[in-house]
């Protein structure tokens, strides 16, 4: 099995729901299974990983999932967090849980992107009330190497540490054009180090996740107020301090958004510390199941797809 706390090679992370998507849309619906059955995504993601395996050759690589992609712990401390994803309340509505909308031509392609993970032997890991993100912030934490990310989120930035070899690989177009962020291009383009993230994310707010954020600071805003006053505590200090150079209304927009600042952090910042299962997360040189890994590519039809992903990892 794996030891995170005693290997020092280079681990991929992959945000799988996030490159699926991607797939999804950037690979035409009319890529098919010999039955009719959508694969776009399932192709679209085997062709994203051989890229990333061939560019980047990682030691190990885990594709993590979301078990929970709304974990009930944060929508305690914010109901609004990805409120609007909700597409319906579970059929027997007993336990307050929901089903994220996603595309019914992409629903169906995430068990057979599991079945062929799987088959293939890349460790694929899913912790129940977790999302994908706290996955990663848990295996990024324990590792000694370096640690590329692969996610087309940008709340993933906060785990950014050039120290300590850490980085996001930022997909810009397909996985063929990534942008490699690192603290140098966080610092140019945000005025934060991936530690300042989260502060910065609070404060401008995040629509796509229900986050409202502080009314009146954006983007722009937040990095300034965090390179004068250093940190989210600092500003908050700032707010009581009348001598302070915060204008008056940003004085009494974040004294109004007080109860929201005080849950926000826990919300944004990922878990560092999910009950991450024992795996063997070592980048495999031949398919775990072979018989399994032939009947999933005749049924599905995912012929160069899938082949050039095995030769890439035979290498």
């Amino acid at each position: 099995m794996w030891d995170v706390t005693q290997r020092t090679d280079r681990l991929m992370l992959l945000d799988t729901a996030s490159l699926y998507f991607r797939a999804y849309f950037g690979v035409p619906d009319s890529v098919k299974a010999p039955d009719g059955t959508p694969v776009n995504a399932v192709r679209g993601l085997l062709e994203f990983i051989t890229r990333l395996v061939h560019d980047h050759h990682p030691d190990s690589l885990v594709a993590c999932m979301d078990a929970d992609w709304r974990p009930q712990w944060r929508v305690d401390l914010i109901p609004s967090y990805k409120a609007h994803r909700v597409a319906q309340e579970t059929e027997t509505g007993q336990d307050g849980s929901y089903t994220e909308e996603i595309p019914d031509t992409l629903s169906p392609q995430v068990p057979i992107i599991e079945d062929v993970l799987d088959a293939v032997g890349i460790a694929r890991v899913g912790v129940e009330g977790y999302e994908a993100d706290d996955v990663i912030g848990t295996f990024t934490g324990r590792a000694t190497g370096p640690v590329d990310i692969v996610t087309g989120d940008r709340d993933l930035f906060q785990l950014v540490d050039d120290a300590r070899g850490r980085r996001v690989l930022y997909p810009l177009k397909g996985v063929g054009t990534l942008q490699v962020t690192d603290e140098e291009l966080l610092r140019e383009k945000y005025g934060v180090d991936g530690s300042g993230y989260v502060d910065l994310a609070l404060l401008r707010g995040d629509p796509s996740d229900g986050l409202p954020g502080v009314p009146g600071i954006g983007e722009k805003t937040a990095a300034k107020l965090l390179a004068q006053f250093g940190d989210l505590a600092g500003i908050m200090a700032a707010v009581d301090d009348p001598k302070s150079k915060l204008t008056p209304s940003q004085r009494k927009r974040l004294d109004e958004s007080r109860p929201y600042i005080a849950v926000a952090p826990t919300v944004v910042r990922v878990a560092g510390d999910v009950p991450l299962p024992d795996v063997d997360t070592a980048l495999p040189r031949e398919a775990r199941d072979p018989a399994a890994l032939d009947k999933l590519a005749e049924r599905w039809g995912l012929g160069g797809s899938l082949q050039r992903l095995l030769t890439t990892l035979e290498r």
